[in-house]
């Protein structure tokens, strides 16, 4: 693994927001929800996301994730992904969310 800086780390816009809509996503190659989160100052941004194996939609309405918001816009299907949600993936390889323990306000970067 190569190690980074500390400069390298800062340039990684790491965000909490929370989720306020979840829909189906057909479109997509493989299971996935189109997700809509509020970053506070930063906007509201949609991605996509391949979290159907732990969640539900409605399980993940109001939950505060983090997400990567300094990527390029990326087209998927038919929805331009604004962000990448983050998450690790478990003993199958499907992803479990990061999410916040204690609200924080939106749009707080990650320390």
């Amino acid at each position: 693994m190569e190690s980074i800086n500390w400069a390298d780390f800062e340039k990684v816009a790491l965000h909490a927001g929370t989720v306020l809509e979840v829909l189906d996503f057909p479109e997509a190659r493989k299971p996935a929800y189109k997700v809509k989160v509020d970053f506070g100052p930063f906007g509201i941004k949609w991605t996509s996301a391949q979290i159907t194996k732990h969640y539900t939609k409605d399980s993940l309405i109001g939950r505060q994730i983090i997400g990567v918001i300094n990527f390029p816009k990326k087209q998927i299907a038919n929805i331009f992904s604004e962000f990448l949600l983050t998450g690790l993936a478990d003993h199958n390889g499907d992803i479990v969310i990061t999410t916040v323990d204690k609200p924080v306000p939106n749009g707080t970067k990650l320390a």
